[in-house]
C-alpha cells in the first residue's frame, strides 16, 4: 500500500481553556506527531525547527528524540565541558550541540539526524558556516548521549545510528551512557567499518579525531572537578592551562621567596655567629685584662710585704742579704 506524503496542518491542540466538561482552565499540550510520514522539504521547513519537539526524519519518518534525565545531563555536560576546554587549547574543529543536523545519504535509504554532539574539523571538506542552520557535509565526530526510556530508543543509539554513522564515514562515534550499560566507543577503520575504541591500561579512550584529546572512562560518571582535572596528567595539557601556568607562576615566586627568606635567615645567622666571635674575643679580652690586673694586684701586694719585711729588717738594725 502506497503511503500518501503529509501534508503538515499546524500541531493538533485541545483547547482546554474552552472545555466545558469541568469547568477548569487548562494548558493546551502539543500533540508529537513522531511516526508521521512527511517529505524531505515538508521536514526541513516545518519540523526541523519545531518548536515544542525535537525531530530527526528516517526516509519520510518523524522521530522523536526523547529528553535526558538528570543522569544524563550530568555525565553529557562533563563530556561537552572537556571538549570546550581541548577545543580553546586547540582550536582545530567546531563543536554543535544545539539541536542541529545532518543528512545521511545511505545506500538504501536518507536520514537526517540530529546528534547530541558533533565535531567538525577545520580541515573537513565541506566546512560549517556561521550562517548555517544544518550541515551539509558528513561529521567527524558524533556524539550521542543514550537514553533508557524504551528498548527501541536504546536500539535507534546503539544498532541504527551506528549502522549510519558508519555507512557515511563519520570517523568516530561515541555512546555515552551514564548508568554504564550502553557506554561504547567506535573508530572507522580504513576499510569503512567500526571497531571498537580499546581504552588503554589506566582506562583512557584517545581520540584520532582530535589529535591529543583523551579522557578516563570512570570520569564521565565521577565528573571530576576543574581543579582537579588540571591536576590529573590525564586532562593536564589542555584543561585549564593558563590556571596551571599561573599556578606554577605563583609557585616559582613563592620558592624564589622562600629561598629569599632562607638566604637572609642564613646571612643573618652568619652575622650572629660573627656577633657571637665578636663578642667571645670581647670576653676573653676582658679575661686576658682581668687576669693580668689580679696578676699586676698580686705583684704589688708582693713587694708592698716585701717593703714592709725590709723595713722591719732595717729596724733591727739587720742588713739584706
Amino acid at each position: 500500500m502506497a503511503i500518501k506524503p503529509f501534508t503538515h496542518q499546524p500541531t493538533q491542540v485541545i483547547d482546554r481553556a474552552t472545555d466545558s466538561r469541568n469547568g477548569h482552565a487548562l494548558v493546551d499540550e502539543p500533540q508529537s506527531e513522531a511516526g508521521r510520514y512527511v517529505s524531505e522539504a515538508v521536514y526541513w521547513t516545518t519540523y526541523y525547527e519545531h518548536p515544542d519537539f525535537n525531530y530527526e526524519w528516517i526516509n519520510g519518518i518523524l522521530e522523536e528524540k526523547p529528553l535526558p534525565d538528570y543522569a544524563q545531563v550530568l555525565s553529557y555536560g562533563w563530556f561537552q565541558a572537556l571538549l570546550r576546554w581541548y577545543l580553546q587549547m586547540n582550536p582545530i574543529a567546531k563543536m554543535i550541540f544545539l539541536e542541529m543536523g545532518f543528512r545521511l545519504p545511505l545506500a538504501e535509504k536518507t536520514t537526517i539526524r540530529k546528534p547530541d554532539l558533533f565535531i567538525i574539523r577545520n580541515d573537513n571538506p565541506t566546512p560549517l558556516l556561521n550562517d548555517d542552520r544544518s550541515y551539509h557535509g558528513i561529521c567527524d565526530l558524533c556524539v550521542e548521549s543514550i537514553s533508557d526510556s524504551d528498548k527501541g530508543e536504546i536500539e535507534r543509539d546503539t544498532k541504527t545510528k551506528k549502522v549510519e554513522y558508519e555507512g557515511v564515514g563519520v570517523h568516530e562515534y561515541y555512546i555515552l551512557d551514564a548508568r554504564a550499560r550502553y557506554m561504547t566507543f567506535y573508530r572507522r577503520t580504513p576499510n569503512g567499518e567500526y571497531v571498537y575504541i580499546v581504552p588503554d591500561a589506566d582506562g583512557v579512550i584517545h581520540s584520532e579525531v582530535l589529535p591529543g584529546f583523551r579522557f578516563r572512562i570512570a570520569d564521565l560518571y565521577r565528573q571530576p572537578s576543574i581543579l582537579a582535572m588540571a591536576a590529573d596528567p590525564v586532562y593536564q595539557d589542555f584543561v585549564m592551562v593558563d590556571y596551571q601556568i599561573e599556578k606554577q607562576r605563583a609557585e616559582y615566586e613563592r620558592q624564589q621567596a622562600e629561598y629569599e627568606r632562607q638566604r637572609a635567615e642564613h646571612e643573618r645567622q652568619q652575622a650572629e655567629q660573627e656577633r657571637q666571635r665578636a663578642e667571645y674575643e670581647r670576653q676573653r679580652a676582658e679575661q686576658e685584662r682581668q687576669r693580668a690586673e689580679q696578676a699586676e694586684a698580686v705583684a704589688q701586694q708582693e713587694r708592698a710585704r716585701a717593703e714592709q719585711l725590709a723595713a722591719k729588717l732595717r729596724a733591727l738594725g739587720i742588713e739584706e742579704l
